[in-house]
């Protein structure tokens, strides 16, 4: 079987030296290429390939729309993994919003508490959570004005029980830091780093993912 790691549109545009940093720990725990093709084109994917994904869209989009090859995150791999050097967030409180790309995939959820577990991250759940999650609501961007999506934005990040939550999605980032909450990105985590929401015009930000698509069939 042939693994392949796709960072994902948003990590690329995110931090693309920490992408660099999860194929080389992926690379220690057998053979794996990088996918530079965005899941949005048609990814050269020979018959029974295994797609390691990071994005909760990509996870979506390789698990609806590529019957010849099966998907994982990345979560699941690293929470199997006894090699990972887990940083100790020291017990530190944090809430978490699921993605909504993920909401009727359980694994995803329990890998990434998991996760938060192995890094002595103390979970406090909001009532909707899991997959009785809310989107974000970056996903309303282009069917309404940005106002109301920022809206939307801010409604969901009160739902939240602390100020720091975490998030799998580079879009939610921006979500919860219009929220006014401390956005906690789990690949930043994982890696030891602090988390930097960077452009949160949802225009803007959709514009540089458009054009990232558009450079990466």
């Amino acid at each position: 079987m042939t693994r392949f790691f796709a960072p994902g549109c948003g990590l690329m545009l995110y931090k693309p030296h920490l992408a660099d940093r999860l194929h080389q720990c992926l690379a220690g725990l057998g053979p794996v290429e990088r996918m530079e093709s965005c899941c949005r084109h048609v990814p050269p994917l020979p018959r029974g390939a295994e797609v390691i994904n990071i994005c909760p869209g990509c996870d979506r989009r390789y698990r609806e729309n590529y019957a010849d090859a099966t998907t994982v995150s990345l979560w699941e791999v690293l929470a199997r993994s006894n090699r990972f050097p887990f940083p100790d967030h020291r017990g530190r409180e944090m809430a978490i919003l699921d993605a909504c790309p993920t909401r009727d995939q359980s694994r995803v959820h329990d890998a990434v508490r998991m996760l938060l577990q192995r890094m002595n991250i103390t979970v406090i759940e909001p009532k909707a959570t899991r997959e009785r999650g809310c989107c974000c609501g970056d996903s309303l961007w282009g069917s309404v004005p940005d106002a109301q999506v920022i809206n939307q934005m801010k409604k969901r990040a009160a739902e939240m029980p602390c100020e720091d939550v975490v998030v799998y999605c580079v879009s939610c980032i921006k979500a919860m830091a219009n929220g006014g909450k401390r956005p906690r990105y789990l690949v930043d985590l994982l890696c030891g780093e602090p988390t930097d929401p960077q452009t949160c015009d949802p225009t803007q930000w959709h514009a540089r993912l458009d054009e990232y698509i558009a450079q990466h069939p």
